[in-house]
């Protein structure tokens, strides 16, 4: 056991000398530098016989510097981690007096061999440097010298060290989960070596946020799925570069956060790696964007350009069948294809549908095609009733309309005297009609033509029954007239008057005559009749009677007379015609 430190009061009397003899001036500019923590156990006395240590410093106190053989540098006393750094002295060469322990550890005094440093005098302790480091490492060297001294540590200073409040403790995080799976996934374009893909971002995200996506693949046919990102990607679209052309891959996309993978979403189908250089489309004439009409008999030839490359597929179906290639003729080149009909006829209507492919895309186009010809005539018509001038029809409409619909009706009407049939309605739409203006005592037909965009109907529906218009109120009675008696014999208003005429000029014989009944005129030449010589022309109308002589020469001169004669008489006028020869110039005689 080490031996108990020396009372205070043995020393009392030397302790001013001493202080005195051995007190060196206070060189706090001269200080040396304070030795590594762990040179404190070396400096401490390894002998508890010739230096009995005090007790141990308590909490805030430095222990007292140690005796030794040969003097050394002062080196820094180990610095309690729960007390503030201190102030050290350089100790003396052989001191034996251990520290009082009332003494304050702030301040530590030089002393000799024989002298203990007293605390009472603190101002004559040159100040070490007040920026020695409280270092971590330097508590357990303070509690190692503590030991070799043997010193006992002081158990009520150590339990008085007042310890940390510890932090509180935080609520636990909430959990992680990941995000749904992201949504529309589609192929947004692709070549020989790439394939451009593009999505939309999940619908559920969560607290945890989105970090990115990862974009998987593998070939078709298998189940070895690898990342093609080495790094989330952020947007939705990624491009898929370097992949063998050729190749079918399966492609999906994976949603990515702090709670993990969320479910993949996956194209459909596998993709073709292969280059579109352009998407089909088919370009439809404005004019065959509506219904197209045409007659029967018609030639159809309709030409619908596309385009697309490599060269696209061009397939045509008609109501969603395949084309009877024995009416319908479809001819395809690079740029367009052409539905050719030579003869059109009803059954070629219907709904023609093209469509052009190209590997995974494709484009299509309708057009609608009616045939149509002129309809039949209603089916039936009929006189519904008759009051004053006016009649009331009715019909119904045809059963064969052309396959168009029917657009109006034409209305005719005919006078039983005499046949002639007059149009009293057309374009008209309604399927009955209102007659009027119809002439009293008449007898009325009536017939009905249908119409549709081709024209009217070539034949038409009759009323079997006739309409007749009958007197109203006063019957009237005519007077009754004897009947005068216009016969009479023939007789000649106008008589033949002698002529003259040239040779081979044609000249005409005129008179008049009026008779009841109708006379029967004969011409005479020199009283013998002329009859059907076609040198003469004879004309009679309405009483007047004319002889045409055509070319008369030498011998057509002489009397003509016209003669006349019915049931009551005859009468003869005449004239004379001269020919004569055309003068001659004197020269030409000569």
């Amino acid at each position: 056991m080490p031996s108990k430190p020396a009372p205070i009061k043995k020393a009392a009397g030397k302790e001013p000398a001493k202080k005195q003899e051995a007190a060196p001036e206070p060189a706090p500019e001269a200080a040396p530098e304070p030795a590594p923590a762990e040179a404190a156990p070396e400096a401490a006395p390894a002998e508890a016989e010739a230096a009995p240590a005090e007790a141990a410093p308590a909490e805030g106190e430095a222990p007292a510097a140690p005796p030794a053989e040969e003097p050394k540098p002062p080196t820094p006393p180990p610095a309690d981690a729960a007390a503030p750094a201190t102030e050290e002295t350089p100790a003396a060469a052989a001191t034996e007096a251990p520290t009082d322990a009332a003494a304050p550890a702030t301040e530590e005094t030089p002393a000799t061999a024989e002298a203990p440093a007293d605390a009472a005098a603190p101002e004559e302790t040159p100040a070490a440097p007040a920026e020695a480091p409280a270092d971590a490492a330097a508590a357990p060297a303070a509690e190692e010298a503590a030991a070799v001294s043997e010193a006992p540590a002081d158990a009520e200073a150590a339990e008085a060290a007042p310890e940390e409040p510890k932090p509180p403790t935080p609520p636990p995080p909430p959990p992680k989960e990941p995000t749904s799976a992201p949504l529309d996934l589609f192929v947004e374009d692709k070549n020989d070596t790439s394939v451009s893909i593009i999505w939309s971002q999940p619908e559920i995200v969560g607290h945890s946020g989105l970090d990115g996506y990862t974009i998987e693949v593998c070939k078709d046919g298998t189940e070895d799925w690898k990342a093609v990102n080495e790094e989330l990607q952020k947007s939705c679209r990624y491009v898929i570069k370097n992949q063998t052309t050729g190749d079918r891959l399966k492609i999906r996309v994976v949603a990515v956060n702090a709670g993990g993978r969320s479910p993949p979403v996956a194209l459909p189908e596998a993709v073709l790696v292969k280059e579109v250089a352009d998407r089909p489309k088919v370009r439809l004439p404005r004019f065959l964007r509506q219904r197209y009409v045409a007659n029967v008999g018609a030639k159809i030839n309709l030409t619908i350009p596309f385009t697309g490359k490599p060269k696209p597929v061009v397939t045509w179906t008609k109501n969603g069948q395949p084309l009877d290639t024995k009416r319908v003729n479809i001819r395809s080149s690079d740029r367009d294809s052409i539905l050719f009909i030579r003869t059109a006829e009803r059954e070629d209507s219907g709904v023609y549908e093209m469509c052009v492919k190209v590997e995974d895309f494709d484009d299509k186009a309708s057009l609608i095609l009616q045939i149509v010809e002129l309809p039949g005539p209603p089916a039936s018509v009929k006189i519904v009733d008759t009051w004053g001038f006016n009649v009331a029809l009715e019909w119904t409409p045809p059963t064969d309309n052309g396959n168009t619909e029917i657009t109006g009706y034409t209305i005719q009407k005919a006078d039983k005297k005499t046949g002639d049939w007059f149009t009293v309605l057309e374009h008209y739409h309604r399927l009955n009609a209102t007659i009027s203006d119809l002439i009293m005592g008449n007898t009325y037909k009536f017939k009905v033509f249908s119409e549709n965009k081709c024209g009217i109907s070539e034949d038409a529906t009759i009323a079997k029954e006739e309409a007749k218009i009958l007197k109203t109120g006063i019957e009237y009675k005519p007077p009754e007239y004897k009947e005068h008696d216009f016969s009479e014999p023939p007789k000649f208003t106008t008589n033949l008057t002698d002529r003259a005429t040239t040779v081979g000029y044609s000249t005409k014989l005129l008179c008049s005559v009026r008779g009841s009944p109708k006379p029967k005129v004969q011409w005479m030449k020199n009283q013998m009749i002329i009859g059907d010589d076609p040198k003469y022309r004879q004309i009679c109308v309405q009483g007047i009677c004319s002889l045409e002589i055509r070319r008369p020469g030498n011998f057509d001169g002489g009397v003509y007379s016209c003669k006349a004669k019915n049931d009551h008489g005859e009468a003869t006028v005449s004239c004379k015609l001269e020919v004569k020869q055309p003068a001659v110039p004197d020269a030409e005689k000569k």
